[in-house]
C-alpha cells in the first residue's frame, strides 16, 4: 500500500487480529503469563518475541508503535504517556553529564523548560535561531551530541532551516532530532532531510481529537549510531541502526516509566485514521483565516507560513504539504485582548491545538507567563499576542465568529 491514509487504516490489519477484528483491541493488562518458564525467560532476554511488563509492552501500545514507524517511513517507533515524555525520555537516554546539544530558541514552552532542567543536571544547552544554519552551525562544540529543531514554532510560527541543518548534521556526524508535531507526518515527512529521530506529540493532529495524551520517538534509519558512544554495550545488539531506539526503550521508557496507556492508544490510533482528511481540512480553513485577519485594520500583525510576507514562506512552499494549521495574530494597540476573548463564541478559549474544535489562547498570559517578559520579547511574544488551532468546523461560521468578536470594537 502506498496511499498515506491506505497505510494507516490497513495497519492493524498487516499483523493477526484477535477473532477477527479490524481494531486492534484494548488489552488492558499489565503483566503477561507464559505456560513455559523458559520462554518467560527468553523473552526477558531478548531471544524471543512476547511481553514481558506494562510499563514496557502492551499490544495495543505496540499496534499503535507499528502505526507511527509507518506514518514516518521510519524503522521503529516507541510511544510514551505524553510528547513531552517523549522528549524528556529520549534525552535522558542518549545525553550524559557534560554532553551538549543546540536546540531551536522558538521552543514550546514546556519543552524550552525542561532543557533548562537537564542543564541544571549537567546537559548542556545553546539556544539558537534554528531559522538560519549558520547558528547551528556556530553553537556545535566538540562536546555536541545532537541538534533539536521543532518544523514549525509554537506560537510565533518560525520554520527551521530543515535541510540545512540536516546537512549539517550529517557533516559533523550529529544526531538530529526534529519534532514534527506541528506538521504531523501528513504535512511533512524529516526522513526526506535526514532527520536521526522524529518526534511526534501523538495528543495533537494524529490523535485530533483532545481526548487521549501520548508521544512517540522514532528512528529513521539515517544515523550511524557505530559513531555514538553513549549507547551502553547492553543494547549493541546486531543491527546498529536499532541500537538508540532499544535504548530509548529499554533504558529510557522502562527506567523513567512514562509508560502510554491501552485505552489511550487505541483512541490515539483510530484518531489517527482521519489524519489526511482533517488536515486539508483544517489548513484551508487556516489560511482563509489568516488571509482575512491580516486584511483587517484591528490586527496589528498575524503570523502563518501560508502568507506571502512570511519570512519562511518559500520554505514552507517546498518542503510542506499545506503551511499548517495553526496561526497567532497581534491585535492592534487599541483592542482590549480580554473583551475580543470574550466576545468569541464558536472559538474555544482553551489551550491544546490539534483539536478538531478550532482553540484560541492569550499566549503571554498563559503558556509563556513563566518564562517572564524578558525571555518573551527575545522571542517575539508581544502581549496581545494570541494563538488559534484552527479546527474542522465550516469557515463561514469560524470567520463570522472573528468577524463579530473584532466588529463591535469599531462601534
Amino acid at each position: 500500500m502506498k496511499g498515506f491514509t491506505s497505510k494507516i487504516v490497513h495497519s492493524d490489519r498487516q499483523d493477526t487480529i484477535e477473532h477477527g477484528s479490524l481494531h486492534k483491541p484494548v488489552h488492558a493488562t499489565v503483566a503477561y503469563g507464559y505456560e513455559d518458564a523458559r520462554d518467560l525467560a527468553a523473552v526477558f532476554q531478548g531471544a524471543q518475541r512476547g511481553f514481558t511488563y506494562g510499563r514496557q509492552v502492551n499490544p495495543t501500545v505496540e499496534a499503535l508503535s507499528t502505526k507511527i514507524s509507518g506514518m514516518e517511513n521510519g524503522l521503529a517507533s516507541v510511544c510514551f504517556g505524553t510528547g513531552m515524555a517523549a522528549i524528556g525520555t529520549m534525552l535522558f537516554a542518549l545525553l550524559r553529564r557534560g554532553d551538549h546539544f543546540v536546540s531551536s530558541a522558538y521552543l514550546f514552552g514546556n519543552t524550552n523548560s525542561l532543557f533548562m532542567t537537564f542543564e541544571t543536571q549537567g546537559i548542556e544547552v545553546t539556544f539558537v535561531d534554528a531559522t538560519d544554519s549558520g547558528e547551528v552551525a556556530s553553537a556545535i562544540r566538540d562536546n555536541t551530541k545532537l541538534v533539536f529543531v521543532e518544523t514549525i514554532a509554537n506560537p510565533r510560527t518560525q520554520v527551521a532551516a530543515l535541510e540545512e541543518i540536516g546537512t549539517l548534521c550529517a557533516e559533523r556526524n550529529l544526531v538530529y532530532v526534529v519534532d514534527n508535531t506541528m506538521t504531523s507526518p501528513y504535512l511533512f515527512q524529516p526522513s526526506t532531510v535526514q532527520a536521526s529521530l522524529v518526534i511526534n506529540s501523538l495528543t495533537k493532529y494524529i490523535g485530533g481529537h483532545g481526548n487521549a495524551l501520548g508521544g512517540a520517538v522514532t528512528e529513521m534509519g539515517h544515523y550511524d549510531w557505530l559513531n555514538f558512544t553513549n549507547i551502553y554495550d547492553t543494547y549493541r545488539g546486531s543491527d546498529p541502526h536499532l541500537w538508540a531506539i532499544t535504548q530509548i526503550k529499554k533504558k529510557g521508557l522502562r527506567d523513567f516509566g512514562a509508560a502510554l496507556a491501552p485505552e489511550a492508544a487505541h483512541h490515539i490510533a483510530v484518531g489517527a485514521e482521519t489524519l489526511a482528511l482533517r488536515m486539508d481540512r483544517q489548513c484551508a480553513n487556516a489560511q482563509t483565516m489568516a488571509e482575512y485577519l491580516n486584511g483587517h485594520a484591528l490586527v496589528e500583525r498575524v503570523y502563518y507560513p501560508g502568507l506571502p510576507e512570511h519570512p519562511q514562506f518559500d520554505r514552507v512552499a517546498k518542503l510542506f504539504r499545506h503551511p499548517g494549521a495553526l496561526f497567532s495574530f497581534e491585535l492592534d494597540s487599541g483592542v482590549d485582548i480580554w473583551e475580543f476573548m470574550n466576545r468569541l463564541q464558536l472559538i474555544i478559549k482553551a489551550s491544546n491545538l490539534g483539536d478538531n474544535r478550532t482553540l484560541a489562547i492569550p499566549v503571554a498570559h498563559t503558556i509563556y507567563f513563566e518564562m517572564g517578559p524578558e525571555r518573551r520579547a527575545s522571542m517575539g511574544i508581544d502581549e496581545s499576542l494570541i494563538r488559534i488551532s484552527v479546527g474542522i468546523e465550516e469557515i463561514d461560521d469560524l470567520l463570522e465568529d472573528l468577524r463579530t468578536a473584532l466588529g463591535q470594537d469599531t462601534g
